[in-house]
């Protein structure tokens, strides 16, 4: 005997009647790439994933986490990056899922710098469960008196525990199976008639909220009302434990052990608490280590036993995902004898690819546009391009700029090229002005400042920058500070839409010389990259051909276009008819005419509103 089956469309259940109750939902469409790398994510052992700079390695991890808690409730995760930066990145697209925030915890003091309104450090959290828990008891007092009983069932969560059974419960069991029975009459006005929660529910939106004419959607509608009160009473559960402790300290040591599902800190952070992490009896399921390429090989073991092993010598450590990229910086190690001779520079994440073992590569790039994908993407084979960067913003012009991509030559300034203060502290006058010049020129053609990034191979630079910046800009009310002023090996997993580069040596290339430090100082810009050096030495470096050649096949002399205002309809391969800008001293001398002309323009304006 056959049977006939008709395939059905999924009707997602009634989160609820509130506007809270809604599940964010994943705006991030997935490549086939990514879709496997979650999946054998999800899978036991490990997990390796090389993330080429802009193929959303980082969105990739966060699907994964988010998939790891709704698979496996009862597991636990652990998240460890290497920088700050990288860990609240992960954490503020983690927040936007659909993720409670009372299962997030961040350890460390990069806390600070996430951006939100919520504290998710230890005392942050316990401090939000603590008001959560009177809100929810409040809302407890209110169902009781809607269901008119006297007694004080929201004095705490024990007793709100009793009345949920007793009364809420009992009562849902009632109206089921009333509506049951009903159901075998076709009575479509049962569900409005005899839902016990209705005087409850009367402040939410969209009343009414059953129609009387459809069953079976106010049945579904009534599902998601009880889901509402489902949740709130399952939260107080969970709030009982912070009831019992009285102390701030056991109150953390409860939320980290045993409340939060999702933890995250830095590899320092880890070695530096070890000790009490085995104190406290810290366990955890499933370990995601991201820019595991720039962590250190003890660094990567060390968040692998920060648990005790069971009884019997098992481990209850299940899943390992790296995720990094080789080909980008790997660890800092200052000693170059450790560094050479012991290869200590070597991550174990570097180490597993190097011999061989599986790993899953993604292949597509979001991040630039393809004219500036190409100035990195030959170090990774069969790096394509995303859709995305075909249209929109990727296909027109810088405003102001005949190219989207230039190397600018710069000669010496007032005589002088590099010079080094002090040991290994580096920097270049003349680039540091004639890139300031052309922050100041941006600003004045309405580019936004945090769209703006000033980037340099040296630390002495960036602190020259930063003092450049300070006496030009800074107080200036048109100019500002641009969005970030550092280092290329700091700015790693960072990007901006438009990146002005220093590359400060005359005389040596220098620490450039690496190709892994080229492919992040290439790939850190998503419309517009302008490079500022020597062009006599850099294209002279053999190690720098791939990305220099396209560079060099345009004019070396910054070429702008100053009638201009951002944005621009122009095309991306129309240059127009540029200015050539030769020196610093030029740039800034341009930049002294706009600026005159926008304060003219700005006082004919006030006197006209005057008038």
């Amino acid at each position: 005997m056959l049977l006939t089956q008709h395939p059905q469309a999924y009707v997602p259940p009634d989160p609820g009647p509130y506007p809270e109750d809604v599940r964010p939902q994943n705006s991030v469409r997935f490549t086939p790439v990514q879709v496997q790398a979650i999946l054998s994510g999800l899978q036991p052992g490990l997990t390796m994933l090389v993330g080429p700079p802009g193929t959303g390695k980082t969105d990739t991890a966060v699907q994964l986490l988010h998939t790891l808690y709704h698979n496996f409730p009862q597991q636990r995760t652990l998240v460890i990056t290497h920088s700050n930066a990288a860990l609240n990145d992960i954490f503020q697209k983690l927040m936007q899922r659909d993720v409670p925030a009372r299962y997030m915890l961040r350890l460390g003091m990069g806390e600070k710098e996430l951006d939100t309104d919520l504290d998710f450090s230890r005392q942050g959290r316990v401090n939000a469960t603590l008001q959560r828990r009177l809100d929810l008891l409040t809302e407890v007092e209110r169902l009781a008196q809607s269901l008119g009983v006297p007694d004080d069932v929201a004095y705490t969560c024990e007793t709100a525990a009793h009345f949920w059974l007793l009364h809420v419960l009992a009562r849902w069991e009632a109206f089921t199976a009333a509506v049951t029975q009903s159901a075998a009459h076709s009575d479509p006005s049962m569900v409005a008639s005899r839902f016990p929660f209705a005087a409850f529910f009367a402040d939410a939106p969209g009343q009414p909220l059953f129609s009387g004419k459809d069953g079976a959607a106010d049945l579904r509608r009534a599902q998601g009302c009880f889901r509402h009160l489902q949740t709130v009473f399952t939260e107080l559960e969970e709030f009982r434990a912070f009831e019992l402790l009285k102390g701030a300290n056991d109150r953390g040591d409860y939320l980290l052990t045993r409340q939060a599902k999702v933890v995250a800190m830095t590899c320092t952070h880890a070695a530096l608490k070890r000790h009490d992490f085995l104190r406290l009896g810290f366990q955890f399921d499933n370990l995601v280590m991201e820019e595991s390429a720039q962590v250190l090989e003890i660094e990567t073991f060390i968040p692998m036993v920060l648990q005790r092993t069971q009884i019997g010598g098992a481990h209850r450590l299940r899943r390992v995902v790296l995720l990094g990229d080789h080909h980008q910086l790997p660890p800092v190690v200052k000693s170059q004898a450790l560094q050479q001779y012991s290869h200590m520079d070597q991550s174990l994440f570097t180490r597993f690819v190097r011999l061989g073992a599986p790993h899953l590569q993604l292949d597509a790039q979001g991040r630039a546009r393809p004219s500036l994908a190409s100035l990195y993407n030959w170090r990774y084979a069969g790096l394509r391009d995303l859709a995305c960067v075909r249209q929109g913003e990727y296909m027109r012009a810088n405003a102001g700029f005949a190219y989207t991509a230039q190397f600018v030559d710069v000669p010496d300034y007032n005589g002088m090229g590099e010079v080094e203060p002090t040991p290994h502290f580096l920097q270049n006058l003349g680039e540091a002005e004639y890139m300031v010049s052309v922050y100041q020129y941006m600003r004045l053609l309405g580019y936004p400042a945090q769209s703006i990034t000033l980037l340099t191979t040296y630390r002495g630079q960036k602190h020259l920058l930063r003092d450049v910046v300070a006496r030009r800009c800074a107080g200036h009310p048109l100019f500002g500070v641009p969005a970030t002023i550092t280092t290329v090996d700091k700015y790693q997993g960072q990007q901006n839409d438009i990146v002005l580069l220093s590359l400060v040596r005359t005389r040596v290339v220098g620490h450039l010389r690496d190709v892994r430090r080229l492919v992040v100082a290439m790939s850190r810009a998503r419309l517009g990259l302008y490079v500022f050096g020597r062009q006599a030495l850099f294209s002279q470096c053999y190690e720098l051909q791939p990305a220099m050649a396209p560079l060099l096949q345009r004019p070396n002399v910054l070429a702008l276009l100053p009638t201009e205002q951002h944005p621009t309809q122009r095309a991306e391969n129309d240059s127009g008819q540029p200015l050539l800008v030769e020196q610093p001293q030029a740039m800034s001398s341009l930049v002294d005419q706009l600026a005159m002309h926008w304060q003219t323009q700005a006082a004919a304006a006030s006197s006209l509103q005057a008038n």
